[in-house]
């Protein structure tokens, strides 16, 4: 099983991200959360992969943080949810928003995930509760800031863009500013 990747960054596309490890080039799925962390095409990057090998196909998932995988294999433990469900999941939200969601048992907030619908998000929280119990409830913990990037990205899927085209969009935008000013600038790259 392949357990990380560590080489160049062919490839950086929403649809596909290639890494070229010693001649040999890896096509990789990743979370938006990952993406809009990868350094430009033709840098070095490191990921941790889940491996997945079916009768039809070698499929690698690859993260940027362990914590991140360690999430996407407790997804995917959870009855009716594969590989790309679980993506979605990590692409709606960060690890540490969505612990926060299943500790305080809020299925309303997993909802607001595209692809999550009221059942899914119920037996989540029902299948994942007891692997967040350290997680107080009534508040997130520190470690639940996120980049003003990260936000802007949240704000286009809340407002019914797509992640390829809400992507898009955020990297039309430029690096920098606040969350208001990369939104704003997204927003105006969408009417143009």
């Amino acid at each position: 099983m392949i357990g990380s990747l560590h080489g160049v960054l062919a490839v950086r596309d929403p649809q596909r991200l290639l890494v070229e490890v010693q001649g040999v080039g890896y096509e990789v799925d990743v979370p938006m959360s990952t993406f809009l962390a990868l350094p430009p095409a033709g840098t070095v990057v490191r990921l941790r992969i889940h491996h997945v090998v079916r009768e039809d196909a070698s499929l690698l998932y690859g993260f940027i943080t362990e914590d991140e995988r360690l999430l996407f294999r407790a997804l995917l433990r959870v009855s009716g949810v594969g590989p790309k469900m679980a993506l979605a999941v990590l692409s709606g939200m960060s690890a540490e928003a969505f612990e926060f969601a299943i500790a305080s048992e809020d299925s309303a907030t997993l909802t607001r995930i595209p692809g999550v619908g009221r059942k899914t998000a119920e037996r989540l929280v029902v299948e994942m509760r007891d692997h967040f119990k350290a997680v107080p409830r009534g508040k997130p913990g520190p470690a639940a800031a996120r980049s003003p990037r990260e936000e802007a990205l949240d704000a286009l899927l809340a407002l019914g863009y797509k992640p390829v085209e809400a992507t898009r969009l955020l990297e039309a935008a430029g690096e920098g500013g606040s969350t208001e000013e990369i939104l704003r600038a997204a927003l105006q790259g969408a009417v143009k």
